[in-house]
C-alpha cells in the first residue's frame, strides 16, 4: 500500500505491508504531487533482515525499517532524530534523553500528570524530529516513537535537550555544547557517510550554540518535574 505522509514538513511516500506503520502513520496523510522523500523496502531487505533478526516479526522489521530510512534521509533536509522523550509545555518542546531503560518516558509522563493533558502533551516518546527552518529550530511529532504510540503530528520550537540519569536527589545543572556533543552522537543516526557526517555536526554546532543543554539527576516524583521545570526557566 502506497501511502502519501507529511512528516517533518517533508512529503513522504512511503510503501506500507502491515497493520502497525499504517495505524501509526494515519495523522500524517497528506496529498501532495511530488515527494521529497520515497521508502520502499525490497524484498530481500525483509529476508536479510528476518535472518538477522528472527525474533522480530514482519511488521516490527517494517516499522523500524521505515523509520530509520526516514530518518537518515532527514539529514539531507537540515535535520536528525534525538532518541528522546519529548513533552509540550507552553509551545515549547523540552526534549528528555537517555539510554533506553533509564526512566526518560517515566519522567515526560511525569509532566503531563503534574501540568495536565491540556497544558503538556508528549510530541514524540523515542524519536522527535529536529529540523532548522530560516534560522529557528522547531521539533516534530513523527509516526516513529519506539514501543509507544505516542507522538503528535505538530511542529514547535525547541526549548532544551535534558539528558537524564538516576539519582534519588534530583538536580539539574547546565551544561556547555563541548560537553553535549557526545551525548547527542550517542542518541541519533551517525551516518557512515563523510560528507553526510560532517552536515549532520554542521547543524549540531547550531543547535547546541543556540539551545539550552541541561543534565538532570532526578527519581520518580512530582520534585523531579518541578526541578527540571524550575531549573530550565532559570527560576
Amino acid at each position: 500500500m502506497l501511502k502519501k505522509i507529511k512528516v517533518a514538513d517533508l512529503t513522504v511516500n512511503i510503501d506500507l505491508k502491515y497493520d502497525k506503520t499504517i495505524k501509526q502513520s494515519e495523522d500524517y496523510v497528506c496529498e501532495f504531487d511530488k515527494p521529497n522523500i520515497s521508502i520502499y523496502i525490497p524484498d530481500e531487505d525483509y529476508i536479510s533482515l528476518k535472518e538477522e533478526t528472527p525474533y522480530l516479526s514482519n511488521e516490527d522489521i517494517e516499522y523500524i525499517y521505515t523509520g530509520a530510512a526516514f530518518y537518515e534521509a532527514l539529514l539531507q533536509f537540515n535535520g536528525f532524530m534525538l532518541h528522546s522523550s519529548g513533552v509540550v509545555v507552553d509551545n515549547k518542546a523540552y526534549l528528555f534523553s537517555a539510554d533506553p531503560g533509564t526512566g526518560k518516558s517515566t519522567h515526560t509522563s511525569l509532566w503531563v500528570k503534574y501540568f495536565g493533558s491540556d497544558r503538556a502533551k508528549i510530541i514524540n516518546d523515542d524519536k522527535p524530529a529536529i529540523r532548522m527552518i530560516d534560522n529557528k529550530i522547531y521539533v516534530y511529532g513523527t509516526p516513529w516513537s519506539g514501543k509507544t504510540d505516542q507522538n503528535i503530528n505538530m511542529k514547535v520550537p525547541l526549548g532544551a535537550i535534558v539528558f537524564i540519569e538516576r539519582s534519588k536527589e534530583n538536580h539539574i545543572k547546565q551544561i556547555e555544547p563541548k560537553e553535549a556533543i557526545p551525548l547527542i552522537l550517542q542518541q541519533t543516526i551517525r551516518p557512515r557517510e563523510p560528507e553526510v557526517m560532517i552536515k549532520l555536526l554542521d547543524m549540531l554546532d547550531i543547535v547546541l550554540r543556540n539551545i539550552k543543554l541541561y543534565r538532570l539527576g532526578c527519581n520518580i516524583s512530582e520534585e523531579a518535574v518541578k526541578v527540571s521545570y524550575n531549573g530550565i526557566k532559570g527560576e
